[in-house]
């Protein structure tokens, strides 16, 4: 029998709807990863598990239970946010990959965690610890996990990208950042945008303040009670030809720490410090040049312990500094004199502060830089919304019908009654 032929013009429309039903299914599925939708980031369902493998030396998961604390840790150039925890001594690593994390402040008495996204534009993103989850007729509440408290993204802030932000911290209540690209420090409210408040003596000319573009790499915040009580970090106190970035900027020595009340150096001798942290009356710094972590209470920096790596991000709980390490990029060898570049580790040491000691160490051989390490109390919480083996079923419930402090409270919302759904339980998987 003679095979039928469809006329020419057919073929070539039933091509075109082929052809335009292929491209609606590809736009149909994608955007479909929770880690895509709640970072915005389309490649952030292709976090590479070989920059999660870590290596732990001496206790320092156990430390981590003794001190009922969890470590939130910015891995900037990997674009992952981390928590460090642990459940009876046991390791808990989860993630966020977000673009170019750096700073990370915590409102432990709002449950707030803030986190500096740091590409152009930025983005100052705010997390919540999930409280519950909502009542739905169309999931079945025995599917959803047993309480837990990961942290949530539930409000984002973008910034011109110039404003470079670096390091955030809360100063009488309000958060603070380092606008790197504008040598001064801003205030940060998600309604108003940002404001400067702060800056060194050293930018100011007859022509006002130099806020147009980067010179002096101002880039912590050890945070007082008041600005005037603050300190910040910076490379440097001039303002010059060669600018940070440059591969010629130097930086051996000139690095400072400045008043917060006389905008004037008050500690100088130190290369590229970072993470300047107060613990009541005492000043501390990561000097990274050197790999070091240094008391700064007098006009030149006391060295406590010397890491195997550029130091930035430290946090301090008790008598316990945590202190970050990372490789140093070979473009800015110039910048470490004092480490061997070669050697240099990524990873989180907690060091004793009374003896210099390193106590323990997580690292990560396939790590690069970290930014900043900051603590926060376990019962607040101890977890990001994805973990090292990823369970993509648990993800779109969680974040289909989680609740944080800032949504409706089901104990407030009475359940519409309905019929078979809510007394079956059955889900109906209508996620979108």
């Amino acid at each position: 029998m003679a095979r039928l032929q469809l006329p020419r013009k057919n073929a070539r429309k039933n091509s075109k709807v082929d052809e335009l039903e292929a491209l609606w299914a590809r736009h149909s599925a994608q955007w479909r990863d929770t880690a895509q939708v709640a970072s915005l980031w389309k490649d952030a369902e292709n976090t590479d598990p070989e920059l999660l493998k870590y290596k732990v030396k001496g206790e320092f998961f156990e430390l981590l239970s003794k001190l009922k604390v969890s470590l939130v840790v910015s891995r900037e150039y990997e674009h992952l946010l981390l928590c460090l925890s642990a459940d009876a001594g046991k390791p808990q690593i989860s993630y966020l990959p977000l673009p170019h994390p750096s700073g990370v402040a915590i409102d432990e008495r709002k449950k707030r965690v803030y986190v500096a996204s740091t590409r152009n534009p930025n983005q100052l993103l705010e997390m919540r610890p999930l409280s519950g989850f909502l009542p739905r007729l169309d999931v079945d509440r025995k599917l959803l996990p047993a309480a837990e408290s990961p942290l949530m993204v539930t409000r984002s802030l973008y910034l011109p990208g110039c404003v470079y932000m670096h390091d955030l911290a809360l100063i009488d209540g309000i958060l603070h950042g380092n606008a790197v690209g504008h040598n001064c420090v801003i205030s940060i409210d998600f309604d108003e945008g940002f404001k400067r408040v702060w800056w060194p003596k050293c930018i100011e000319t007859s022509k006002g303040p130099v806020f147009e573009q980067n010179h002096i790499q101002l880039n912590s915040i050890a945070a007082g009670k008041t600005l005037a009580d603050s300190f910040f970090s910076a490379s440097s106190t001039s303002i010059a030809k060669l600018r940070p970035g440059d591969e010629s900027y130097p930086v051996d020595g000139r690095g400072v720490i400045f008043s917060g009340r006389t905008r004037e150096p008050v500690c100088k001798g130190l290369t590229r410090p970072h993470s300047a942290r107060l613990r009541g009356k005492q000043l501390f710094v990561d000097n990274s040049g050197y790999g070091e972590i240094c008391l700064a209470n007098s006009a030149k920096p006391e060295p406590i312990a010397r890491l195997g790596g550029w130091t930035r991000g430290l946090c301090i709980v008790g008598d316990i500094a945590f202190v970050g390490t990372s490789r140093v990029i070979p473009r800015f060898k110039q910048y470490a004199p004092g480490l061997e570049v070669e050697k240099s580790i990524c990873g989180v040491h907690a060091v004793d502060l009374n003896t210099g000691k390193v106590l323990s160490s997580v690292t990560w051989a396939s790590g690069n830089q970290i930014f900043a390490v900051e603590s926060m109390p376990q019962s607040m919480s101890s977890a990001l919304p994805f973990s090292l083996k990823r369970d993509g079923e648990r993800e779109k419930l969680v974040f289909y019908a989680y609740e944080t402090d800032s949504a409706p409270s089901s104990k407030r919302m009475k359940p519409h009654k309905s019929t078979s759904a809510a007394k079956t339980g059955r889900s109906s998987k209508t996620f979108r």
